[in-house]
């Protein structure tokens, strides 16, 4: 679990998990002294080390424009997300579900380092903030990591999710609720009572309070105490000062605001994970009243589009939730793999079939338990499914379409995939890649003794 190191920083701070990976993992670590700008050469830097297979973490000490030291790339290797849960990328599934079923509510505390400056009135100047540009096709400068938590106002119980944001004016930022999820039905219940809704936006958290606000809860569960059960202790909490909402103590930034249900902003282009720029909005305003903040604060940003880093935030949870729920009922499957080639659109399945019609069952259990998905393709359990060119080999080799293939129409999609209906409705398919139980052939293998002489001969070139 999460532990202090040398430099005194509390365990559920950002420069806790900074220092302590630094120190353990020093080759997976780029520090950028030289000048780098603020608009797109973080997400260049990003792009460019993932065409050489790199995805280390990143940090650029000297951003123009920026009075603030920039942290990315953190979430680009499931190999770190991993580490954060000390164990290793096939352990990383079984290991977020243990520690979510450890929910923990949180502790508040009197206060901690988000509240070295407070800001409010005319102080509040939106255009101090660290911010960056991702991508050539954006609006402008967009917070990517900003995590908005609301609370129901009868039960206080919390919401946590991620939401896009950029300037509108020096105290507004226009937002996207385009998910339509928690955090609009509450927009909706403070419709009801005829009032804005209360929020605050935490920018620059611990990475495990980061992967809690991407779990997928019932409305009446908090993500606050998942953060508590993923770091084995609770979260430690202060109150922001006009509307007493629970943000992490530790956090770098927090705004605190309310977003009106009737104003309608601008807002967008924006590259999103389907490696498109979105318009799809609800085109919301948040008008922040508090700056709560560090006297100098880290940026934490989110690499946007169809980065790695964007795609295994939002991704690794759910994965998580899919593969215990497909294990518990099909024992055949071994594996799960959602591929960064297919966005959140696409999941591999690899399983032992023990009967006809099992690799059916199992598409179309997880076509309908993740709303996201649009393709399931099942192999069989000797096919690496990380590994797209195994994939397609398994298709080219085992697959026949008039037989192979399931299709679903008419089911709820994702508002932002690029190819849905204008109603928000998709289609969905499952291609099954099984050998099947008539299948003749026998695949052509190399030993383990020959890779092992091939290995050794190949590191004795270097």
């Amino acid at each position: 679990m999460l532990k202090k190191v040398s430099s005194g920083f509390h365990p559920q701070d950002v420069r806790n998990f900074l220092e302590n990976y630094a120190a353990s993992c020093p080759e997976d670590v780029i520090a950028i002294d030289a000048p780098v700008s603020d608009n797109q050469d973080a997400t260049a830097l990003i792009w460019a080390l993932a065409g050489q297979g790199r995805q280390p973490l990143l940090r650029l000490n000297n951003v123009n424009g920026l009075r603030a030291p920039v942290v990315c790339n953190v979430f680009g290797s499931r190999r770190r997300i991993a580490h954060l849960f000390e164990t290793d990328e096939p352990g990383l599934h079984a290991a977020y579900q243990a520690r979510s079923r450890a929910a923990v509510a949180p502790k508040e505390v009197s206060t901690g380092p988000l509240m070295e400056q407070v800001l409010t009135g005319q102080d509040v100047d939106l255009n101090t903030l660290p911010m960056l540009q991702h991508f050539e096709t954006d609006r402008q400068k967009y917070i990517t990591s900003g995590i908005i938590i609301g609370e129901h106002p009868e039960t206080g119980i919390g919401n946590l999710s991620y939401h896009r944001a950029m300037i509108h004016a020096p105290n507004q930022l226009a937002t996207s609720l385009h998910s339509r999820g928690h955090l609009w039905r509450l927009l909706n219940l403070s419709k009801e009572m005829g009032r804005p809704m209360p929020v605050a936006m935490v920018i620059g958290g611990h990475p495990l309070f980061m992967l809690a606000a991407s779990a997928r809860l019932a409305f009446e569960e908090d993500e606050r105490n998942i953060a508590g059960g993923l770091m084995g202790a609770p979260l430690e909490v202060v109150r922001t000062p006009k509307y007493g909402i629970r943000v992490p103590a530790q956090a770098e930034i927090v705004l605190e605001g309310v977003i009106d249900h009737e104003a309608v902003v601008e807002e967008g282009p924006f590259g999103e994970f389907t490696g498109y720029s979105s318009d799809r909005s609800t085109n919301n305003l948040l008008t922040v009243e508090t700056i709560l903040r560090r006297r100098d604060p880290i940026l934490v940003s989110v690499a946007g589009g169809n980065s790695a880093e964007h795609l295994n935030l939002g991704r690794v949870p759910r994965e998580a939730e899919m593969v215990e729920k497909l294990k518990a009922r099909f024992p055949s499957v071994t594996a799960v793999h959602y591929p960064s080639s297919g966005t959140h659109f696409h999941a591999y399945v690899a399983l032992n079939q023990s009967r006809e019609g099992e690799a059916r069952q199992v598409m179309l259990g997880l076509l309908g338990w993740d709303q996201y998905l649009k393709n399931v393709i099942v192999v069989d359990a000797d096919v690496d499914i990380t590994r797209d060119e195994e994939v397609l080999w398994a298709v080219s080799a085992h697959f026949q379409p008039h037989r192979d293939v399931v299709i679903v129409e008419g089911l709820p999609g994702n508002a932002l995939d690029p190819s849905a209906s204008g109603i928000g409705t998709t289609s969905r398919m499952g291609l099954d890649a099984t050998r099947g139980p008539d299948f003749h052939g026998t695949r052509a293998l190399i030993s383990e003794a020959a890779k092992a002489r091939a290995a050794a001969l190949l590191n004795g070139l270097h």
